[in-house]
């Protein structure tokens, strides 16, 4: 089989790594890819987002199979363009994709099919925003309804904090048209989750828990990121909670997806807050989250590839989803100044990394130039292991992590503590 993986990050360099191991894959195409991923795809310098661009290469290179990964292009309909050229995807069509691409049409679907989220409103008008917020308790979370590059919420402390948001969102164009409308919701507190599912529309089968690590710096400080690093499974996701969610939360969204004439096919992201009163959606995302990606998939035993073929087929019941026992932790490392402005071409070292035991490093943002690995992104390469227990698998982690090593590098010393401290309680 010849296989088009869409994107150029670490989630796709894991997906990529994943899909490898299926015997029948003769060859996978990566576009654009990165300076990793050339090791074990071919790259093809076509931007994700440039849909035409795409369609016109696989009309001229057909492929069996595409999984389009990042959610620009999956927003922007391109599933919905090569299923039109008769090439099965692994991915939601625009429709589908709406749950993340239009927050506001995720919370209303919420609201109208009883699936626990954050009260809310949403707003078109700025006027009308600024004046909800004298009835609101504090802090609040203001949200720009489209896609901002996982930056587009804000939470504010206080009426003077809201309303500068609503104005830089609505009138000062802060996230461009993502901000045009917004949604201002009540802020929940408690554990954090994620949860990446399969789901083929009808059925849905949940992968690994995971606990991301937003902030740049040790003890969830500095700015907020892409993702500093993750580990699965999360302590704080009980069996009973698993249990609850896929009641009250997981089905249900599939169910009401399908209710509303979009049933969603792919990788739904369920980004959860256990609250005092029970868990809760915060946001859905229609694609394999990053760096969730890359501390999920190690742990997965079946085939990925069939898994994909199935969800595209309808037929996901009918193949097993297994997970190897143990705990992954992933650990971002990246160029100094992220996730403001950084400076790229630094010639990057491995060490001995990829030869430690249970240990993959993912290339989020790496470039080839004259035979040498380079940096070309803000997070650089996501350094993951496995292990019989969280404590082993961060401990690999941050022993390969110390072994690379490129001009600026940094990253979080404390990826997973929270997690072990969790498991000690």
């Amino acid at each position: 089989m010849r296989v088009l993986v869409i994107g150029g990050g670490g989630r796709e360099h894991a997906l990529i790594r994943a899909i490898r191991k299926n015997p029948t894959v003769t060859e996978i195409l990566a576009m654009p890819g990165n300076g990793g991923i050339a090791q074990d795809a071919v790259c093809v310098p076509v931007k994700a987002t440039d849909l035409d661009a795409v369609c016109a290469f696989v009309k001229e290179n057909p492929v069996d199979f595409a999984v389009v990964a990042p959610d620009d292009p999956l927003a922007l309909g391109l599933v919905d363009r090569l299923h039109a050229m008769g090439v099965a995807c692994f991915g939601p069509e625009a429709k589908a994709a709406r749950i993340e691409s239009s927050k506001a049409f995720a919370k209303n679907l919420m609201k109208r099919y009883g699936i626990p989220t954050a009260e809310f409103r949403v707003f078109s008008n700025e006027a009308e925003a600024v004046a909800h917020l004298d009835s609101v308790h504090y802090p609040v979370v203001i949200k720009a309804d489209g896609l901002a590059l996982g930056k587009g919420v804000i939470i504010a402390a206080d009426r003077t904090e809201a309303q500068s948001a609503v104005h830089g969102m609505m009138s000062e164009g802060m996230f461009g048209k993502s901000g045009e409308t917004l949604v201002i919701e009540e802020f929940l507190t408690g554990p954090e989750v994620s949860v990446l599912a399969f789901t083929d529309g009808h059925t849905i089968k949940p992968m690994i828990s995971s606990m991301d690590h937003k902030r740049a710096h040790d003890g969830d400080t500095g700015l907020n990121t892409g993702g500093m690093g993750t580990i699965a499974p999360n302590p704080y996701y009980t069996p009973e909670i698993a249990e609850q969610c896929m009641r009250e939360i997981f089905l249900p969204t599939v169910s009401a997806m399908r209710a509303e004439g979009c049933p969603f096919k792919g990788c739904l992201y369920f980004g959860l807050m256990l609250t005092p009163s029970g868990p809760k959606v915060i946001e859905y995302n229609c694609r394999f989250g990053d760096p969730e990606t890359q501390v999920v998939l190690p742990l997965l035993k079946s085939d990925l590839l069939t898994i994909m073929m199935a969800v595209e087929e309808e037929r996901l019941s009918e193949v097993p989803v297994e997970w190897e026992d143990g705990a992954a932790c992933c650990v971002m490392i990246a160029s100094a100044g992220y996730p403001q402005a950084y400076e790229k071409g630094k010639k990057i070292d491995l060490g001995r990394a990829c030869s430690r035991e249970s240990v993959t490093v993912y290339h989020s943002g790496t470039a080839l130039r004259d035979g040498n690995l380079v940096t070309a992104g803000g997070r650089v390469l996501g350094v993951t292991a496995v292990g019989s227990s969280l404590a082993q698998a961060v401990s690999r982690a941050y022993e390969a992590a110390g072994d690379i090593s490129f001009e600026g590098a940094f990253f979080r010393r404390d990826i997973g503590q929270r997690a072990l401290n969790a498991s000690k309680e």
